[in-house]
């Protein structure tokens, strides 16, 4: 392999996914399928909810700018659907809303 983040995708301990479950073509199909991976899953080390999350999160950050915009916009919004699926609410407002994305600490300086 040529990444380990390739590696960690395909021989995780933490669930089983559905081959090609992020190239699907809706963000409601993504979560449904992890979130069932994560409910089945014997080998999980959390919550279903955590560990779905946790992998969605995983793979847009491993990804990066291999994603394409509509690619990183639809597993987005499967962050959203799984949030839905699992009856939690929208996450508290954090550093990186506060921040505008910063969250290093450095403040951002404007020329005038």
């Amino acid at each position: 392999m040529r990444r380990w983040s390739a590696k960690v995708t395909e021989n995780s301990d933490a669930m089983d996914l559905e081959p090609g479950v992020f190239k699907r073509a809706s963000a409601r199909s993504i979560a449904q399928s992890i979130k069932s991976s994560a409910e089945h899953s014997h080998r999980r080390k959390s919550e279903p909810f955590r560990s779905a999350m946790s992998m969605l999160t995983f793979y847009i950050n491993r990804a990066g700018k291999g994603l394409d915009a509509g690619q990183r916009q639809r597993l987005q919004a499967a962050k959203s659907e799984l949030r839905a699926l699992f009856h939690r609410d929208a996450p508290r407002r954090g550093a990186a809303e506060r921040t505008g994305g910063r969250t290093s600490g450095r403040r951002r300086t404007t020329h005038h």
